[in-house]
């Protein structure tokens, strides 16, 4: 009560106008005597109708008042023949009055009257301040902001200055303004729960104003809420009689709805509580990161309200996200912040929707006696209690959404906030939600909050063992926040012997003593409520090596025919993550986990059937691919029941593209299991594979993990296979010296065990790699040798790869005429062999021989053939060799090739082939060089440098420094041209290209 009156006693003062206190103060008032005040003082204003006139500008106060307006004001319907004259005097004497107060450039003379400018109204206050009071959804600051404006009044306006005309309906209008108020205030009252006053107050304006209903209405809901039912209902029978008397009518609708109501003593007349709820927890210590998510969050506050889903894994911190943006958005929400664990993640404890209606509405204030029975009516009293309100609800660990559906706000200004770990998909069918799906933190994120929590100094000492942590938590803020409480309980222990301990027990290791809430334990209690075909799933895809796992591949490991359904289970639980259409993942520590729940005798079956079905794939992609390679049958014990792509090139190499980032990992996991047999025997059937998509990195990984397993057999014909594959990969990533001696270690085995066909195969990637490095003399040797054993062998492919590789050294060494016979010979035994790829490949290099004799036309005729065919077999690493060598003829026919150079470049930095990028980028450059686009050819030309300094290879450097220094000359800087052929020269001499670095010297 005291504060109310203080706050009565602090809004008294606001009528009152400013004597110069405020320097910029210019004001009016028309809320009682007609008043003025400016910076020097009060406006001396003599006489009524000065003050009259006065009062009529400020009534219009920024609008130009014509003349014969503030005529009617001062004399009506009979103004005096001299009216107009009088009031030019009057107004001449009221701006003297103001100029004395300060204001003597208020009052300006604006045809066809007068405009008052620059003031300030009590009356237009007040009315901006009614608006903002009945706009204010808080109670308490509708009635602040509406004693605020009643306070403005000091009597009757106009007191000492009647008017006529418009002006007095203008008056009349504002003390209809005023009552309207007083009512609105008391209601805003009555909703604050300020009953005891009310009745104070109430009475007295009834008084005054005895037949107004909502006056009325507002008396007897303040004696009902008092605990005075009889009065409530005798004030309506007063109001009824004398309406009666009076009028002759009844009481409103609205009023007859509440008499009605309090003879039922209706539940929802009860007054809520009148204390703000403030059920959020405190925040989590040291929030780190998800600021995106929270501006976005912030963002939806500015139009409708939806319901916010935070969904995620568990210990991805969707409650710690709820409970730190509720804190921050508190004071948009006065109505108040309401929390509830609904403990949707154990059904036995989980609370249904008619017991969380029963705790919110207790919350607001509902006595135990007042609450419904049936669900239905506790969700409408819940909706009714909170559409005035202005309220954030949260909901966490939401379970089924049929026990959410029930708490979801009828509209108004109230916001629920649920986490659940389950899709918000089904509550999104009913009501507009705004999903944020939680996903582990970024590594700087990750770092910062380990900073924060164990301390800088620690974590900056140990920064490498900081960053392995880091990596072992995966990014879950539960894990993170577990280990930096063990470090900060353990103030001695170094980081690295946490990473030691949580390498050999990762899950047993996240675990505080004292805290049940572990990363085991939380990600247990989404585990448990599984039914058992999804559990199954669950346990068998963590065997899954890769970081992806499809639908296709769980098939095989499951017993069972739903396994789309059991996959949309685990996903709608977040115990998965779709990233595309049937393609799934797993957070790294919940992978961890359901490998843990496997039985050995399950994880022995699991994991025969994943490498059966990588197997299968990889021999069905190849016997599409390259059936010519045929030297592994794998004998497959769970063969597939359905394949998941037709016979069919492009669709084989396009499924198996899908799992590239998973092919390296399970050749691996093969090797992990010790099964060398399948490792070694997968790695030869992808093979074909990289040959058509590149990517050629990972496969120099996977081949040395081959060499190992074949050794570890004791085979020593797949140990040479597999040297042999990685000869050929260590050659495609530019890392010559270590092909070389990979392909003699595998000379070396084949010669022992007398495997004819296979040295000559040796021989020719020897070749290849020796040619690369312009040692071309051995290289040719190489070819003959080559070509000499498959003859022997019966080996008629590997003979004809021999001599194209062999006309291919020649046009190297700058004999493009001795390539035409062998090139010619490879071409015709590849018809006959039916084998498209290497026809394709034989004509590219025909093209690039015709290239070098000087004929571009009969270049593009085999170039154009050796395109159609790359595409048509989709083997893009061919089609990008392709595009590169029509570039160079376009470029020596006419100078255009770029465009099949920027079609070149975007192949090769599809297939991640960085040698292939600078290529390309060099070329690009000169074909920007030819056409005198300079600033490209700079562009193109430095970018090639640089990505030479990852991949490099001295000759084709040298030809980009050998273009930088035309560059240069063109554009008039002699010292860096001479720089760049200087060192154009010194690369070539360093490989043995004598002629190019005479014809550098000769420039």
């Amino acid at each position: 009560m005291d504060d109310q009156a203080d706050r009565r006693e602090e809004s008294s003062t606001n009528g009152r106008l400013s004597s110069g206190c405020d320097p910029v103060v210019a004001q009016v008032g028309v809320l009682g005597q007609i008043e003025a005040a400016g910076p020097l003082g009060p406006v001396a204003l003599v006489g009524a109708r000065q003050r009259t006139v006065l009062g009529a500008l400020a009534l219009r106060v920024g609008t130009v008042l014509p003349f014969t307006r503030l005529v009617d004001v001062l004399w009506g319907d009979d103004p005096p023949r001299t009216g107009i004259k009088t009031l030019h005097s009057h107004v001449a004497r009221i701006r003297r009055a103001l100029a004395g107060a300060g204001l003597s450039d208020v009052l300006l003379t604006r045809e066809p009257g007068y405009l008052l400018t620059g003031v300030d109204v009590d009356a237009r206050r007040f009315e901006e301040l009614v608006r903002a009071g009945r706009g204010e959804r808080s109670p308490q600051r509708a009635a602040a902001l509406l004693r605020d404006a009643l306070a403005l009044w000091r009597g009757d306006a106009f007191a000492d200055a009647p008017p006529t005309g418009w002006a007095l309906r203008e008056v009349e209008r504002l003390d209809e303004l005023r009552s309207a108020a007083l009512e609105d205030l008391w209601d805003a009252e009555l909703r604050d729960g300020n009953h005891e006053q009310a009745l104070v107050e109430l009475p007295a304006l009834l008084a005054v104003n005895p037949t107004s209903e909502r006056l009325t209405r507002l008396h007897m809901l303040a004696l009902y809420r008092s605990g005075r039912h009889t009065d409530a209902l005798d004030a309506f029978q007063r109001l009824r009689r004398l309406l009666a008397e009076e009028l002759g009518v009844d009481p409103g609708p609205e009023l007859v709805e509440l008499n009605t109501a309090i003879l039922r003593r209706d539940v929802s007349l009860d007054q809520p509580v009148t204390r703000v709820p403030a059920e959020l927890p405190a925040r989590v210590g040291h929030f780190t990161g998800r600021g995106d998510v929270l501006a976005g969050l912030d963002r939806i506050l500015d139009g409708d309200l939806p319901v916010v889903v935070i969904s995620g894994p568990a210990g991805m911190g969707k409650t710690s996200l709820a409970v730190e943006w509720g804190h921050r958005i508190a004071d948009r929400f006065p109505g108040g912040r309401l929390f509830l664990d609904l403990r949707g993640h154990d059904d036995e404890q989980a609370l249904s929707g008619a017991q969380a209606l029963a705790h919110v509405l207790r919350v607001l204030g509902l006595p135990e006696d007042h609450i419904p029975v049936d669900e239905g009516e506790r969700a409408a009293l819940y909706r009714t209690l909170v559409h005035d309100r202005r309220c954030v609800i949260v909901l966490d660990n939401a379970g089924d959404v049929r026990d959410v559906v029930p708490l979801v706000p009828g509209g108004g200004a109230s916001l629920l906030v649920v986490t659940t770990r389950r899709s918000p998909a089904a509550l999104a069918a009913r009501h507009a939600v705004h999903p944020v799906l939680l996903d582990a933190l970024a590594h700087d994120e990750s770092l910062s909050l380990l900073r924060a929590v164990a301390g800088e100094q620690r974590v900056a000492a140990e920064p490498e063992a900081a960053d392995r942590l880091v990596e072992l938590c995966g990014g879950m803020p539960l894990a993170l926040r577990i280990a930096a409480a063990r470090l900060l309980g353990s103030p001695h222990q170094r980081i690295a012997a946490l990473v030691a301990e949580l390498t050999e027990a990762r899950l047993d290791g996240l675990a505080v003593e004292g805290d049940s809430r572990t990363v085991r334990a939380v990600i247990d209690s989404a585990y448990r409520p599984l039914a058992e075909e999804p559990a199954q799933v669950f346990r068998r895809a963590a065997l899954a090596p890769g970081p992806t796992f499809s639908s296709w591949l769980i098939s095989a490991l499951a017993e069972t025919e739903s396994v789309a359904v059991s996959l949309a289970s685990l996903a709608t639980a977040h115990l998965v993550t779709e990233v595309e259409s049937q393609r799934f993942r797993f957070h790294d520590l919940i992978r961890e986990y359901a490998r843990s729940r496997l039985t050995d005798d399950e994880r022995a079956e699991a994991a025969a059937r994943v490498l059966d079905w990588y197997m299968q794939a990889a021999h069905e992609v190849n016997l599409v691919a390259n059936p010519a390679r045929d030297l592994v049958r794998p004998l497959i014990r769970y063969p597939w029941s359905k394949p998941p792509f037709p016979p069919e090139r492009h669709a084989a190499l396009t499924f198996l593209d899908g799992e590239r980032e998973n092919l390296l990992p399970v050749v691996q996991f093969a090797r992990d299991q010790r099964d060398f047999t399948a490792t070694w025997q997968l790695t030869y059937l992808l093979t074909s594979f990289y040959e058509a998509t590149g990517h050629w990195h990972e496969r120099v990984e996977m081949c040395q993990v081959a060499v190992g397993a074949a050794a570890e057999l004791g085979d020593r014909a797949a140990e040479a296979e597999m040297l042999r594959a990685l000869g050929v990969a260590l050659f495609m990533t530019r890392r010559l010296a270590e092909a070389i001696e990979a392909n003699h270690a595998a000379l070396a085995i084949v010669r022992e065990i007398g495997d004819l066909a296979s040295e000559g195969h040796v021989h020719n990637n020897l070749a290849n790699a020796l040619a690369e490095l312009r040692r071309f003399d051995e290289a040719v040797r190489s070819h003959q040798r080559a070509t000499e054993c498959c003859a022997r062998a019966g080996n008629s492919l590997g003979r004809a790869l021999s001599q194209r590789n062999l006309g291919h050294t020649y046009i190297r060494m700058g004999a493009p005429e001795a390539s035409l016979e062998p090139l010619g010979e490879a071409l015709e035994a590849f018809r006959e062999l039916g084998n498209t790829r290497l026809e394709a490949g034989t004509l590219n290099v025909l093209g690039e021989a015709h290239l070098r004799r000087g004929e571009p036309d009969l270049a593009l005729r085999e170039l154009e053939r050796a395109l159609d065919l790359s595409r048509e077999i989709g083997d893009r690493w061919l089609e990008w060799a392709v595009l590169a060598d029509m570039g160079r003829a376009h470029l020596d026919r006419d100078g255009h090739g770029v465009v099949f150079f920027d079609q070149a470049l975007a192949i090769s930095r599809e297939m991640d082939d960085r040698h292939g990028v600078a290529v390309v980028l060099g070329l690009l450059g000169r074909a920007h060089l030819r056409v005198g686009d300079l600033d490209a050819a700079a562009g193109a030309l430095t970018a090639a440098l640089a990505e030479r300094s990852r991949m490099p290879d001295a000759f084709e450097e040298a030809h980009v420094h050998r273009d930088l220094g035309e560059l240069a000359d063109r554009r008039g800087d002699r010292a860096a041209a001479r720089r760049h052929r200087d060192r154009a020269s010194s690369l070539y001499l360093q490989v043995g290209a004598t002629a190019e670095a005479s014809a550098i010297d000769r420039t």
